[in-house]
């Protein structure tokens, strides 16, 4: 059983109906130990870093993801999801996230060029990094997935496994151990999403 981390800033149905799609059991979930039971953990995230940082302190299960992080446990971060599993994010101050994979979250208007749109809105191609992850055994380089965002992944170069070029080359997903990262949304992705969604349910 797959459990999708429900702190009140995630896209619950559509992550739920996309792995009823491919036949994986998910659950949304609020309860620290149902999270606890599940084989893997998915943390979905929409609107601001320090909003959800803060939700998932207060709600204790930012400590639950962690804990079991460190027990090995798959953990799949998914857009802002994905932000909060790294040290700190600059986005309006500066506030702590998960600490799971090391580097900072930065504005993508640092390193595009002036002119493009923010948010990075829409479908954009991969361009794999490194050795070939587990989570994409199932799509090829030059697929495409669905953005939305205007913060991107820095210093993290170790961890990074694939990345979509926007004027430069922005950080798409990340690997360090059993802890995944999306920046952009598989559950509205298409088929590719959901062949991400089917490999994460395998690891």
């Amino acid at each position: 059983m797959i459990a999708i981390v429900d702190y009140g800033v995630g896209n619950l149905f559509s992550l739920s109906s996309s792995f009823a799609m491919i036949g994986a059991e998910a659950v949304a979930t609020s309860d620290p130990g149902v999270i606890r039971s599940a084989e893997k953990i998915i943390l979905p995230g929409v609107g601001a870093f320090s909003d959800a940082a803060e939700k998932l302190r207060l709600s204790g299960l930012g400590e639950v993801v962690c804990e079991e992080a460190g027990r090995g446990k798959p953990i799949l971060g998914i857009c802002l999801g994905m932000q909060l599993l790294f040290d700190k994010s600059f986005e309006y101050g500066e506030h702590a996230g998960l600490g799971l994979i090391s580097g900072a979250v930065r504005p993508i208007s640092d390193v595009i060029p002036k002119g493009l749109k923010i948010p990075h809105i829409g479908w954009n191609s991969l361009n794999f990094r490194g050795e070939h992850s587990e989570l994409f055994k199932y799509i090829s380089e030059g697929d495409f997935v669905y953005f939305v965002h205007s913060y991107y992944a820095a210093d993290c170069e170790e961890a990074v496994i694939a990345t979509a070029e926007y004027g430069a080359p922005l950080t798409a997903a990340v690997e360090k151990g059993n802890v995944y990262g999306c920046q952009f949304h598989p559950e509205k992705s298409g088929r590719v999403g959901l062949n991400i969604l089917r490999a994460f349910s395998e690891i």
